[in-house]
């Protein structure tokens, strides 16, 4: 079992545990225990984990707190990329206010059912105090429907601040998990409204530069996420021709060094792969129309862009992050992760690997969304207390 701790009571803690149930949990427990939590949010590599996780914390902290979980595709809690663990996130009652509720039946499309309960959530938040309120969303990585969910959330709450991550299953793309206060919700997602008394701040970051020819997407299905051609050809071999492999050679790596860019509102988004179907097409993390132009994005540094948001921000009692799987596979392809530990341990960095992040209204992939805490009293030199 392996925990880190972060400064005073008011402040957000973030704890990593290893093992079955019983330890993860009593660890957990142990750790919050001074804390009273208002909001704790669990991520876990192991997806059993997470719904008997979020009951026994709902248990354990009653129910003014609320215990949001999802499984990931990794985790990372201050001390850079871990394996095989619990990442958990409590925020303390004192200086953090949040309801939760659960957008169900993904793939019904039922978008006016969630806007009622998202504008209904809201209006429950307003009696809550606090300087700063702002929305987190976890969404079932495996759905599909990320971007419905996030352009539902966006229309519905124009002015709220609103970042998120899909959730994970390793490396499998399978079937993902989501579970609140115990109960486990099949192709939902969860939507939490904070309000703080701490100042927030976005941290967003993305690794590439758009380079060579653009391509045109000739076939696609955006519900399932497939790309039937590229340029007339087929996409697989199109793509492969494009970035010099063979077809066979193509897998995670070669998707995290080569990733597509779309280019929306003058800004590239990543808009990644996630595998190479029986019939040659290209499986995506999100959604592309047909006719859709894109590019092959290069690689720039992995981490010195995003050091310099960090550092412009300033010290931060956390900051709670949603980092794409491929983001992590390029990292440890090029054996910076002793890089990105010092990042995290430098500017408090805690949150899960998954697939696709969500921040302004969009669904994106290969991207690092973040969510800086920031008491600006530290900055005047006014009680920031480190015992991480």
């Amino acid at each position: 079992m392996e925990i880190s701790q972060s400064g005073r009571p008011a402040r957000p803690i973030a704890a990593s545990a290893r093992g079955g149930f019983v330890a993860v949990s009593g660890s957990l427990i142990c750790a919050f225990a001074d804390l009273d939590p208002a909001l704790i949010l669990v991520f876990a590599d192991d997806q059993d984990l997470v719904t008997p996780l979020t009951g026994a914390l709902h248990d354990a902290f009653g129910a003014g707190c609320k215990v949001l979980g999802c499984s990931s595709a990794g985790g990372f809690c201050f001390d850079g990329y871990q394996e095989d663990s619990v990442v958990a996130i409590a925020f303390p009652a004192s200086s953090f206010r949040a309801e939760a509720v659960c957008l169900r039946g993904l793939r019904q499309h039922v978008t006016l059912d969630w806007m009622v309960s998202l504008r209904g959530l809201m209006e429950k938040s307003r009696g809550h105090a606090g300087k700063s309120r702002f929305g987190l969303l976890l969404i079932d990585g495996s759905s599909g429907c990320e971007e419905l969910v996030t352009t539902t959330v966006d229309a519905s709450l124009p002015d709220l601040m609103v970042l998120g991550g899909s959730a994970g299953d390793g490396l499998r793309f399978e079937q993902t998990r989501l579970a609140m206060d115990g109960v486990e919700y099949a192709e939902s997602a969860l939507f939490c409204v904070i309000n703080t008394d701490f100042d927030v701040k976005e941290v967003i970051f993305d690794h590439f530069v758009p380079v060579g020819n653009r391509m045109v997407v000739t076939s696609a299905n955006p519900e399932t996420r497939l790309i039937h051609e590229i340029n007339a050809e087929p996409a697989a071999e199109e793509y492969a021709r494009l970035i010099d492999v063979r077809v066979d050679e193509l897998g995670p790596s070669a998707f995290a060094e080569n990733p597509l860019l779309e280019c929306a509102g003058g800004r590239h988004y990543v808009r990644a792969i996630s595998g190479v179907t029986p019939n040659g097409d290209l499986a995506l993390m999100c959604s592309i129309e047909p006719g859709a132009i894109l590019t092959l994005g290069r690689s720039e540094s992995l981490t010195e862009g995003l050091r310099r948001q960090m550092e412009q921000i300033g010290p931060a009692e956390l900051v709670l992050g949603f980092d794409c799987i491929l983001r992590r596979i390029a990292v440890e392809r090029a054996g910076e992760q002793e890089t990105v530990g010092k990042l995290c341990r430098d500017f408090r960095v805690a949150g899960f690997n998954t697939y696709g992040e969500q921040h302004g209204g969009i669904h994106v992939n290969q991207t690092f969304v973040g969510l800086a805490i920031l008491d600006d009293s530290a900055s005047r030199g006014m009680g920031s207390i480190d015992v991480a």
